[in-house]
């Protein structure tokens, strides 16, 4: 049985490029690039390197650049470490953010402000002006504030107005982060367009290594050490670098990004084909999400089904998508992400995601949307209202 993996949202396949340049520096140049003799040159010089190229990509510098475990540990960072520095007042971040975020916000500050989206997931700067105007009323300056809003939504992949949210967070002193772990090494990103205070990235995302990422701290941007013990990642993130990672990373980001536009047509192409397949099926669903949105993620909602049941099924025909967050796929209830845009709830728990990637072709869009009609047609199981 050939399988098909449509989640790709969840996770990528490692680029081979990438897997060639990390052996090098797990079997030959395995040198600690902290160490002063000469066998560690070659990993020092390419983690130089690669902070350099991954700076480049964004339009930083790479003295922004700071390495993480991935999109969680940098969003914990990110939201902790900059309350411990601050002495933060309040946060304000949307009602679909990432579980890394949300219990991150709560863990700094129980009184967090979750700001309301529209039905298609969007934070409307209106929204955050109301909001960061309210709060100075009561205090001289926000500038103890901190914003936290993601770039693009991991379940449903709206893309958020970035640059108007910066901005209106900037209009008030306060601090602006965005997890941009679905939309790195997927799209063009300048944080000095963007006017970003702090991004987050994960690899895993971009066909990279697993247990690696980035978080980017906009130069004069007061930020807690997260881990001490060492002068690595200039004394913010102690530890010995995981040099095989990183360049794999950089690897996988400058493919992608190098083939962008070519990538973005083709997974749009293979979307397309899979939305219209189920149209032409006469499936009852809501697509969530925003027109705008991450190329390749496809969130649906189907009239009284079961996600679940239909996640499992497709799993024993060889077609992996999922029901949402790989984060919070263990609860088996409907996301906070689909109670906040308001799907009706006679479409709610028939929710899935289907993300597409670049190795993802036309033939496997319209194989899994036959495989959903069949299911749907064929099993009275999945749709729990029948009897």
């Amino acid at each position: 049985m050939n399988k098909i993996y449509a989640d790709n949202a969840a996770t990528t396949k490692l680029s081979l490029s990438a897997f060639e340049e990390m052996k090098k520096y797990l079997i030959d140049d395995y040198s600690n690039p902290s160490q002063p003799y000469s066998f560690s040159k070659k990993s020092k010089l390419a983690l130089k390197n690669a902070r350099k190229m991954i700076a480049e990509y964004i339009n930083a510098s790479p003295e922004e650049i700071f390495f993480t475990s991935g999109g969680s540990e940098s969003d914990n960072w990110a939201i902790k470490c900059f309350g411990l520095s601050n002495d933060v007042r309040n946060i304000f971040t949307s009602e679909i953010e990432h579980h890394a975020v949300l219990n991150s916000c709560e863990a700094v500050n129980h009184s967090f402000v979750k700001l309301k989206v529209d039905s298609n997931g969007i934070v409307n700067k209106e929204t955050l002006e109301k909001a960061l105007a309210q709060e100075k009323e009561q205090v001289a300056s926000c500038e103890t504030s901190f914003v936290s809003i993601m770039m693009a939504n991991n379940e449903i992949g709206t893309i958020e107005p970035i640059k108007e949210l910066a901005q209106t967070a900037h209009k008030y002193g306060a601090c602006f982060h965005t997890d941009a772990v679905q939309c790195v090494g997927h799209m063009k990103i300048d944080v000095k367009e963007l006017d970003v205070d702090m991004l987050s990235a994960s690899a895993h995302k971009f066909n990279g290594p697993k247990g690696i990422g980035f978080l980017y701290i906009k130069k004069g941007t007061i930020l807690h050490q997260l881990i001490n013990g060492g002068a690595q990642e200039n004394g913010y993130r102690a530890g010995t670098e995981n040099v095989a990672s990183i360049v794999g990373m950089a690897t996988a980001l400058k493919e992608n990004l190098d083939n962008l536009d070519a990538n973005v047509k083709h997974i749009t192409e293979v979307e397309n084909a899979f939305v219209s397949k189920l149209i032409e099926y006469k499936i009852d669903f809501i697509r969530n999400g925003a027109e705008y949105h991450m190329p390749g993620i496809v969130n649906i909602s189907i009239k009284d089904s079961n996600g679940e049941m239909l996640l499992h099924r497709l799993d024993l025909m060889g077609i992996y998508i999922s029901t949402g967050s790989a984060c919070d796929s263990v609860n088996n209830q409907v996301s906070h992400v689909i109670k906040a845009i308001r799907v009706p709830q006679d479409y709610s728990e028939g929710t899935i995601r289907i993300s597409f990637g670049k190795d993802n072709t036309i033939e496997d869009a319209i194989a899994i949307a036959d495989a959903i009609k069949k299911v749907i047609d064929g099993n009275s199981i999945i749709n729990k209202k029948r009897s």
